[in-house]
């Protein structure tokens, strides 16, 4: 089985303690570890594969945190450098009634941006890795130029590349350089996952089908498109899998994503997937892949937090009965 190499942010989340207020009217929280490329290092590490963080921490106390989480989870920890220029990132989270978040980032910049593309190492990459990306280390910083590299090296190793848009506008100062930026870097991926509520913004496109077609450009080869509680669709060239959701109680939609693209890379990973049969692969077990991911993100909701709410695949794997 090949290695999931992800790279962008870890950072501190702070979860409120009571859901139906605003960030503003929010007294306590607490503290958890979050960041998408993160949370899906953690998810594929629970999950029995070897996942391994690029990124940068702050020479402080949550940097000393993150990296002692990281380490109970598994997750190789040896591609992370510290830095005193700035501090680790930080997330204050407000919930709604229903689960969903509205974010408050503390970086500017924050020590993960700071990342250099010197401090990325072509020969961490071998045939049948997998290396995911999101959007929210794509601002102009030192951090996007490493993305650029590792990207390019993992490609040229014959790693497989993932993207995950995963949209925060409160973190760009215009949102039509987030979709600039998020459009810039599709061509780069093989694996697209996008959620039905960023696709009209990212695709500037209202209908769905149509949407999900224009983002097959440059080398992606699937594009996976997430419901939330409805399930998620899969497309490739000419063909569309669809699956179900799972109903479970939910707490906190923080990381759900994540385990779903997680648990989905996981599944490719365990199959031995290669640039030249993602598709052939996908066609071949679509049930069972959007079943594990599906699990995997539903069980995701049904705790505080990310990390901490991150299912194994023992879990996943009695939701799947």
């Amino acid at each position: 089985m090949g290695k999931l190499f992800s790279i962008g942010e870890i950072l501190i989340d702070f979860i409120p303690h009571e859901k139906g207020s605003a960030l503003k009217d929010v007294v306590s929280f607490t503290r958890v570890p979050g960041g998408a490329p993160a949370n899906v290092a953690v998810a594929v590490a629970k999950f029995g594969g070897t996942a391994s963080l690029i990124t940068k921490l702050g020479e402080d106390a949550f940097g000393d945190y993150l990296l002692e989480q990281l380490i109970k989870f598994g997750v190789e920890t040896d591609k992370i450098s510290r830095t005193k220029e700035a501090n680790t990132g930080l997330a204050f989270v407000s919930l709604r009634e229903d689960g969903e978040r509205d974010f408050s980032f503390y970086r500017n910049p924050s020590a993960d941006l700071l990342l250099e593309d010197s401090e990325i190492d072509a020969d961490w990459f071998n045939q049948g890795d997998f290396l995911h990306f999101c959007s929210v280390d794509l601002v102009k910083s030192p951090m996007k130029q490493a993305h650029i590299k590792a990207i390019q090296a993992a490609k040229m190793s014959g790693g497989i590349i993932s993207f995950d848009p995963n949209v925060r506008l409160a973190l760009w100062e215009d949102p039509q350089e987030c979709r600039k930026t998020i459009l810039g870097f599709l061509p780069m991926a093989h694996i697209v996952k996008i959620s039905d509520e960023e696709l009209e913004f990212v695709t500037g496109i209202a209908d769905e089908q149509k949407a999900v077609r224009s983002l097959f450009t440059g080398d992606v080869l699937a594009v996976v498109l997430t419901k939330g509680a409805e399930g998620a669709d899969i497309h490739v060239q000419h063909k569309k899998y669809s699956s179900m959701g799972y109903s479970v109680e939910v707490e906190d939609t923080t990381g759900a994503g994540d385990a779903f693209i997680g648990g989905f890379l996981y599944q490719l990973l365990d199959l031995h997937a290669q640039q030249a049969d993602v598709e052939f692969l996908i066609s071949e077990h679509h049930k069972e892949i959007l079943a594990f991911a599906n699990a995997s993100g539903a069980l995701a909701t049904t705790g505080k937090g990310a990390l901490s709410s991150l299912p194994t695949k023992e879990q996943v794997l009695q939701l799947m009965k």
